[in-house]
């Protein structure tokens, strides 16, 4: 005779501490719940309407300037620094975690144009229209600890005085050797007084200069005569060179894929390109109404952040076109300079209202310590609305976002604007002989000519 005995383990039901929670077994099979589907798709409405109800991005701003925010600088040894400079010359350094200045660097006679950090975090390099390049040391852990409140002042460690105006300068990824952007684009070293190298691509003003992350000789650089130019430091000469129809105000690598990069033009849209083929874009991305003025990569490579002339802070997916997210209060003017913090958790947005920024990657994210429990439940939630994103009524709360009448009359403006210039060419295109008329897709429009 054969019976059959239901076993378990003690350890399977046996709680560890008595204010543990009791196990509960639950059978998978999908012929028990019918309805699962139906349940997951209330769960996934429910969650996009929380996160909606929870959205609140602003964190606060840090006050201090006393003109409009031109650049900013991360440290890449810490994490809750940030550096700042202003158009009347003052150079600080932010505590993002009180959101009080740590330390001032006095010494700059005109706007400040450009800040970036070296590899080991330990020297600073500013630039601006006084034609001056200087050298800060960064202050050490311990300073950024005080809570004091009193401001430190720092003495510059080299000042460079160089015959033309300078207007963005950047640091290697792994080096000694910092660029700047002016007249022509400049190669300096920490230990020198002058230029190692400078490279000159036409008679026209370099606007903004980024080393590639992963190749540490290779740089792109922007300029007013609507190009952009990649150069090689052990090359003589520029390597190449595209033309736009619009200029490009500020170029970012993406720091997980250093051969793609994505640049802020002035025609409100932004454009990501390949390196090796930059006769077309790989994505445009759009959304602002009007130039967008910085951008910054997320640390993960998956996001970007831009500020625009049009007032507003917006997060674009990498390959995505449209952004997810839209920032704007009604006191911040015109956004000059934005940064991903290191953590990729907060963003920082420096404006013309003399103002810094602090905002939440993600505008619904809870702050503080969240339980394990807590965040499997979000996990969770973000995983059905993900799985039923692409039904309509999701779709819709997921999207909407509350536009300034400005941004949306803009917006609405810039539709039919499109939308006439659309029907224009078709109508060109039926009224002309066969073939005669090429269609080129947006991606291959705003190119004009690639140099090599």
């Amino acid at each position: 005779m054969r019976l059959k005995v239901i076993s378990r383990s003690t350890d399977e039901f046996t709680r560890e501490r008595s204010q543990d929670l009791q196990r509960v077994f639950r059978n998978f099979d999908p012929n028990l719940r019918p309805q699962e589907k139906a349940v997951e798709y209330v769960r996934a409405l429910n969650a996009a309407k929380l996160e909606k109800i929870f959205a609140r991005p602003f964190v606060g701003a840090m006050d201090g300037h006393i003109d409009a925010v031109s650049c900013m600088s991360k440290n890449p040894n810490q994490l809750k620094g940030i550096f700042s400079g202003s158009m009347d010359g003052d150079v600080r350094l932010w505590d993002l975690a009180t959101r009080r200045t740590v330390c001032q660097f006095p010494g700059h006679q005109g706007a400040v144009r450009g800040l970036t950090v070296s590899t080991d975090g330990r020297i600073l390099v500013s630039c601006g229209t006084d034609c001056t390049v200087r050298l800060w040391k960064v202050p050490v852990a311990t300073l950024m600890e005080s809570d004091d409140g009193s401001d430190h002042s720092s003495q510059p460690l080299a000042v460079h005085v160089w015959k033309n105006a300078f207007w963005g300068v950047d640091h290697q990824w792994d080096g000694d050797l910092f660029a700047t952007a002016g007249a022509q684009v400049d190669i300096w070293n920490h230990n020198r007084s002058q230029p190692v190298n400078s490279f000159a691509w036409g008679n026209d003003t370099v606007t903004s200069v980024r080393f590639n992350p992963g190749e540490p000789n290779l740089l792109a650089t922007s300029a007013s005569d609507r190009s952009i130019s990649i150069y090689d430091l052990r090359l003589s000469t520029p390597a190449r060179k595209v033309i736009m129809r619009t200029k490009t105000n500020a170029i970012a690598w993406n720091p997980m894929e250093p051969m793609n990069f994505t640049a802020a033009n002035d025609d409100g849209k932004c454009y990501s390109y390949d390196v090796r083929k930059l006769n077309k874009a790989k994505c445009v991305h759009k959304d602002h109404v009007s130039s967008v003025m910085d951008i910054d990569y997320s640390p993960t490579g998956r996001e970007f952040v831009t500020g625009s002339y049009d007032r507003s802070v917006r997060i674009f997916q990498y390959n995505g076109g449209h952004s997810r997210e839209m920032y704007h209060t009604k006191r911040m003017q015109r956004v000059f300079c934005v940064k991903f913090s290191c953590d990729a958790s907060y963003i920082i947005s420096g404006s013309d209202d003399t103002n810094l920024r602090l905002w939440k990657a993600k505008a619904s994210e809870q702050l503080g310590v969240i339980l394990p429990r807590e965040r499997k439940k979000l996990e969770y939630l973000e995983a059905v609305k993900n799985r039923y994103k692409h039904l309509a009524e999701v779709k819709r709360i997921v999207r909407h976002r509350h536009l300034p009448k400005p941004i949306y009359k803009a917006t609405k403006q810039m539709r039919e604007m499109t939308e006439s210039e659309r029907r224009k060419e078709e109508k060109r295109k039926a009224h002309s002989a066969p073939g005669s008329i090429q269609n080129k897709t947006l991606r291959m429009q705003r190119v004009v000519t690639e140099v090599e």
